[in-house]
């Protein structure tokens, strides 16, 4: 069952961000995680957004995100994004799971 990885951040060094989206993507690409957004100021249709730029990243599985997540390539991407950029991640279950 697919769960979704969902970030809200405020990026606070942009080239430091960068730095991380650079050695990001390869790792996305090499577990074959699924973009399904990216929105640096999306619409707020009710309530308060406190970190607005928004991602969302479909994995097949909760186990496929922890590949991802705790493998050393992403791992060294990681730190750069928490020097970067503060905000939250959170995994959602989908539909069945």
């Amino acid at each position: 069952m697919s769960v979704y990885a969902i970030a809200q951040g405020r990026i606070e060094d942009r080239q430091q961000f960068d730095r991380y989206v650079a050695q990001a993507i390869p790792t996305l690409e090499a577990h074959r995680v699924k973009l399904l957004a990216l929105d640096e100021a999306p619409a707020v249709i009710e309530g308060r957004v406190e970190y607005p730029r928004t991602v969302i990243l479909e994995f097949e599985s909760v186990q496929a995100f922890h590949a991802w997540y705790d493998s050393a390539e992403y791992r060294a991407a990681r730190e750069l994004r928490r020097e970067a950029n503060v905000g939250t991640f959170i995994l959602v279950k989908g539909p069945g799971a």
